[in-house]
């Protein structure tokens, strides 16, 4: 890896922006090197701002990390905004990128682009091959949207400006910078602070949404950022022998999935909660099983270190010491 190359963060100051930045300079690059910038030094959905960032700055690679995003409850609640600024900021990102001559640009994206019935575990051809899961479809379409725009930059202008854009779809991430809002969070988050509040309360039982049934895989956001790098570092001709310029996508997982149910009790196990856990049915399960095909990326060199017990542990610190 070229530890003097500029690179741009895109969201450098969310949960996957700050692990890859703490995996550049971890390796080695320079940290003077990596250029960032905050929603209110650069709003990326400001197309005119963000051009004026990219002929200013001229990074070299990109990683577009930046996303609006949320649980079940806040994507059912603010689906117009999920939807628009994820489009806008990804579309301003790449475009500007490409018209600054940027040749390297990592997309991250999300699992849930995948059919809410994919077959399990959802390989990256399942892309496109049946409805979504209704609750975060905005979202996923604008995710979906983000890879076919690298694809689209790919196949129009890689042979004759150098271009090579490539997307990784991670699992559910957790770990270090996380958002532990009690109504717009994810489930990890979401679980950790519910069980701290209710330990700390001693309150003697904590409702979980749902039926506690629907399965889900989990990745230490530390994984995810050592994961891009790989992938952004990978040499064209490996890449591509591994893809297809339309379906160009790589899955990040850990590997194997959790029941939410037995996740609440692995959770309040760490935390140290000794109450009891009921599932409160009335409320959406979301999409029923959600684990990642990722033999695509392990055949490219790469699989996760950081197991459940040992991640969630890393996360409850956290929380405790950023816990607003």
């Amino acid at each position: 890896m070229n530890t003097s190359l500029r690179i741009y963060i895109a969201g450098h100051g969310g949960m996957v922006g700050s692990a890859i930045w703490r995996q550049l300079t971890a390796s080695g690059h320079a940290p003077q090197a990596i250029i960032t910038r905050t929603h209110a030094e650069l709003d990326l959905c400001n197309q005119a701002a963000v051009r004026a960032f990219f002929q200013t700055e001229k990074p070299e690679q990109v990683y577009f990390a930046a996303a609006k995003v949320g649980g079940i409850h806040a994507n059912n609640t603010y689906p117009a905004e999920f939807i628009y600024q994820n489009l806008m900021m990804q579309a301003n990102v790449i475009e500007a990128a490409f018209q600054s001559g940027v040749k390297k640009l990592l997309f991250l994206g999300s699992s849930c682009i995948y059919p809410r019935q994919a077959p399990q575990p959802m390989a990256e051809d399942a892309l496109l091959t049946g409805p979504l899961e209704p609750t975060n479809e905005p979202y996923a379409i604008a995710k979906i949207a983000g890879i076919k725009l690298c694809e689209s930059f790919n196949r129009q202008y890689g042979a004759s400006h150098g271009v090579d854009y490539r997307s990784v779809m991670p699992t559910n991430l957790y770990g270090p910078g996380d958002n532990y809002h009690p109504e717009n969070s994810h489930v990890i988050p979401a679980l950790i602070r519910r069980f701290h509040e209710a330990k700390i309360g001693r309150a003697p039982m904590v409702t979980i949404w749902g039926t506690g049934q629907p399965c889900r895989e989990f990745l230490y956001v530390d994984d995810m950022a050592a994961a891009s790098v790989h992938v952004m570092n990978l040499p064209q001709a490996v890449y591509d022998q591994h893809t297809r310029p339309m379906q160009s996508h790589i899955n990040v997982g850990y590997g194997s999935d959790i029941t939410i149910a037995d996740l609440a009790k692995t959770v309040g196990q760490v935390v140290g909660y000794q109450g009891e856990i009921d599932f409160d049915k009335t409320k959406p399960d979301g999409t029923p099983r959600k684990l990642m095909d990722s033999h695509r990326l392990k055949s490219l060199g790469w699989q996760a270190k950081v197991g459940l017990q040992d991640g969630l542990a890393l996360a409850y610190r956290d929380f405790l010491n950023n816990p607003a």
